[in-house]
């Protein structure tokens, strides 16, 4: 399997399903689900339209790809070629940014310090590097890092834009899960079980004060996890919250399609919720288990498929 294309589409996918419905209410969504790949909505855009959340991936991606390995100034000036010039975007001009990166790039822009650009304040605790840090992942994974290897090149590429330690353990067990899946056996539930208790161990042991970690305890027994009810996972912006409902949207189904269906239909931040759903769900189903006519929209489609192809690392 490529896992790049799997997970990276996956992504991607996810995103554009999420788009016309980002900032619902849930109870505005379920009267009107998501059943499919549709258009307008909040943004007034086509169906299968990305927003930042893959633009950012891509960005990423583009740098790992061109580079063969990660040059934070690298990804900073493709994160400022996104915002400024349009690169990396459906239509030629960026669109729902997040405040937190919106700050961190201008920051870099006056500086050229791309370690310092993002804020470390806990009020930048939003999903914002969470929803493009696949890429990181991957190449990681890819690479066969060490754990100590992999999360300090996952925190720094995190905290281009948010570097509080919070948003850091959040991309950190997402590159746990995304490795589990990838080279354990099981159900998804048993083998994101077996990651998350990697990463809580990685944490218990990296962190010197653990009060960041205990914001993610409910991800501790996903058996008890997923028997919550819908009232009880928000999909908001907040990177707690926003990884919660997709690992939520993730052990109560089996499909891809259900998977992330539920993601976006949980309302408010639904194209982040959707993006980091089904970045795990493209490693774990794969690349053919995503709806052909949910592809067959996606806008720049050829374009993102060459860009998940041919990846060489050095």
């Amino acid at each position: 399997m490529n896992i790049w294309k799997a997970g990276i589409m996956g992504v991607v996918i996810g995103d554009a399903l999420g788009c016309p419905v980002q900032f619902e209410s849930r109870e505005t969504v379920t009267k009107h689900p998501v059943t499919g790949m549709r258009g307008y909505g909040t943004f007034n855009l086509p169906a299968g339209s990305w927003t930042d959340d893959s633009s950012l991936t891509l960005a990423l991606l583009d740098s790992i790809k061109r580079i063969g390995g990660i040059d934070y100034t690298d990804i900073m000036e493709n994160f400022v070629r996104w915002l400024d010039d349009g690169e990396f975007t459906p239509y030629g001009y960026s669109y729902d940014i997040g405040r937190g990166t919106m700050d961190a790039i201008r920051k870099y822009k006056r500086a050229r310090k791309p370690h310092k650009a993002g804020s470390d304040d806990e009020r930048n605790n939003g999903n914002g590097s969470l929803m493009r840090i696949m890429p990181a992942v991957l190449y990681c994974i890819d690479k066969g890092l060490s754990d100590r290897d992999a999360i300090d090149i996952v925190h720094k590429v995190g905290s281009l834009t948010h570097s509080h330690i919070r948003a850091n353990i959040a991309c950190g067990l997402y590159f746990f899960m995304a490795r589990a899946v990838l080279t354990m056996d099981g159900s998804l539930t048993e083998r994101l079980q077996a990651g998350l208790h990697q990463g809580f161990d990685f944490y218990e042991d990296y962190l010197v004060n653990h009060e960041n970690l205990e914001y993610y305890n409910r991800l501790r027994d996903l058996s008890s996890f997923a028997a919550l009810p819908d009232e009880n996972i928000q999909g908001t912006g907040y990177v707690v919250d926003a990884l919660e409902a997709a690992v939520w949207s993730l052990v109560t189904t089996d499909s891809f399609e259900d998977a992330l269906l539920k993601a976006v239909n949980l309302g408010d931040d639904t194209d982040t919720v959707g993006a980091i759903a089904g970045g795990l769900a493209g490693l774990y189903y794969g690349f053919d288990a995503i709806p052909s006519d949910w592809i067959a929209v996606l806008q720049r489609r050829e374009w993102i498929e060459d860009m998940v192809t041919n990846i060489e690392l050095k």
